[in-house]
């Protein structure tokens, strides 16, 4: 890299004394010195952001002043993207300067003499690579020295930290003296960490947290590192303190998860999903909700409250187990089985069934929620489609055709679902079934004593009964939602039932029934159900339906 830009003012300045300037009072020396570049200097004990062009040198300076103790110094950098290069230069260069790298790295190396260069500017520290990386030295005189910062990939941005006062603390947080992150249980879905704690927890247990990241791709070396990665997937995401202290900065496509004092954020994006999660000043954490046999990757930031600085535990990796291979439940012809699907961890439940006859039918009845259907013949799909309410799949085939039926819930909360295969079409377990299940009521047939409800029928003689329910304004989401309709009128209490009739016509549109259901109280809230009892008694329960008498009539 050229420094003949630097050393052309350089030595106008010690033409007129630069040497003189040193030995007169600091604020002298300070004013002369840096008369030309007060946009360039390096303040002293706060972290500063700095941009950086692709291929184009930044330099910052700072002065070391003459004073009766020696001046002591340390420099951290923490790249925020690419690997970068940077240097320290003193120039006067003077025995009596000591200076060395906190930690080491392959990538680093100390000069003690100068570069083919003049001999008033001498590099004492250079790196190479995308490490938090900390320098520390000592000076017993006044000296100039200069940042210079380089990004040969591309244009990103670093932060530099700065400080003359180690006595007041440090503005990062402490890594121990062992900053691996173990891995001490690996699950099918979970992976428990454990890491040594901090010593800035230990003494500032207040402003202090850990906060994990979790990730598909690679690990990152700094926190800086990671929010860059994320923001250029297209997402933005909040400043951590932000994270631990405010949830209601989250951008829509950040989901928070809160519970027992740890906030989570997923940030969700077309490369996968990376995983913020806060969990105070506890050393141990288990990762929940992952996928099998999925590597992943976890760092761990300590994290400074007040002034939003962090350190980075060295990463690691962990692969989860895999699925074990779902037990088949073999399928009888004619019988009906019922299946409880748990929609948090998303398993699949596998049903078997080898063919009798040529054409045979699935049935599937949704008890509560919505489920996914994947039916496969001799390893072939033939059907995958998700089914609320009562469903039938007919296919042809041929003797011994092996189906496999894989069941899923589609929502969060459990589903179930009642399956039957037969191939005795003219013997159908479940009734005939109107074009709706939906159940009518009529605002202006609406009493305050009394309701006038409608609901469809069928060509088929069956059996319907009418439940109400009395309930109230809290309860109306809660029995919607939970609402089993697999379950017949043997579930309710006897005192909900209204009545039951037969009914059918054969021309459907004139298959319709009303009821008016009397002596409900004025301004209350019932809930109504219909039960279709079908030939071979296996109910039918229609949507429910939610109305309001009339408070004033």
């Amino acid at each position: 890299m050229s420094w003949a830009w630097f050393y052309l003012p350089l030595r106008l300045l010690m033409a007129v004394g630069l040497c003189h300037a040193i030995r007169a009072p600091t604020s002298t020396f300070r004013s002369d010195l840096f008369n030309f570049y007060h946009s360039l200097i390096l303040a002293d004990g706060k972290e500063t952001t700095v941009h950086l062009l692709k291929d184009i040198p930044k330099r910052y300076y700072f002065v070391l002043e003459e004073g009766r103790a020696p001046a002591p110094f340390t420099i951290t950098v923490t790249p925020c993207d690419v690997p970068i290069e940077w240097s320290i230069l003193r120039h006067k260069a003077a025995a009596s300067f000591l200076g060395k790298a906190a930690h080491g790295d392959h990538d680093t190396q100390e000069i003690a003499k100068s570069q083919k260069a003049p001999s008033t500017a001498s590099t004492i520290f250079n790196y190479k690579g995308n490490s938090v990386e900390t320098y520390v030295g000592m000076s017993y005189y006044s000296a100039l020295y200069m940042l210079e910062f380089l990004s040969t990939e591309r244009d990103t941005h670093i932060t530099v930290y700065l400080t003359t006062d180690t006595t007041s603390g440090h503005l990062y947080p402490e890594l121990p003296l062992d900053p691996r992150i173990d891995i001490i249980g690996i699950g099918h879905t979970t992976v428990t960490l454990a890491w040594k704690h901090s010593p800035s927890v230990l003494q500032h247990r207040e402003n202090i947290q850990y906060c994990l990241l979790v990730n598909e791709k690679h690990n990152y070396k700094s926190l800086c590192a990671a929010e860059t990665a994320i923001r250029s997937s297209g997402m933005k995401v909040p400043p951590m303190l932000a994270l631990s202290l405010s949830p209601y900065l989250l951008e829509p496509q950040q989901v928070m998860i809160l519970s027992n004092s740890e906030l989570s954020i997923i940030n969700r994006a077309s490369s996968g999903e990376v995983r913020q999660i806060c969990v105070g000043t506890k050393n141990t954490y288990t990762v929940p909700s992952l996928s099998a046999s999925t590597q992943y990757y976890f760092d761990v930031f300590v994290v400074n409250l007040l002034t939003n600085a962090s350190a980075a535990y060295t990463g690691t990796f962990a692969r989860t187990l895999e699925e074990p291979e779902p037990k088949l439940t073999e399928l009888k012809d004619g019988k009906v089985i019922q299946v409880v699907l748990d929609g948090k961890k998303q398993k699949v439940y596998s049903l078997q069934y080898q063919a009798r006859h040529k054409r045979i039918q699935f049935t599937f009845q949704s008890c509560r929620g919505q489920v996914q259907v994947h039916i496969t013949k001799n390893g072939k799909t033939v059907t995958s489609e998700n089914v609320s309410g009562l469903r039938y799949f007919s296919l042809k085939g041929n003797l011994l055709d092996t189906y496999l039926v894989q069941l899923r819930s589609t929502e969060q909360s459990n589903s179930s679902v009642k399956v039957q295969v037969s191939s005795h079409f003219h013997k159908p377990l479940f009734p005939l079934l109107p074009d709706s299940l939906k159940i009518k009521s009529f605002s202006k047939l609406r009493t305050c004593n009394s309701v006038t409800i409608a609901w469809l029928g069928t060509q088929e003689e069956s059996k319907y009964c009418v439940y109400k329910k009395r309930i109230e304004e809290d309860q109306v989401w809660t029995e919607l939602q939970s609402a089993d309709r697999c379950a017949g009128p043997e579930s309710r209490h006897r005192a909900e039932k209204v009545l039951c009739k037969y009914f059918h016509d054969i021309n459907l549109q004139r298959a319709v029934t009303t009821e008016t259901i009397k002596g409900l109280d004025a301004g209350t809230l019932y809930l109504f159900d219909v039960y279709l009892m079908g030939p071979s008694g296996i109910p039918i329960r229609y949507y429910s339906k939610v109305v309001k008498t009339r408070k004033k009539c």
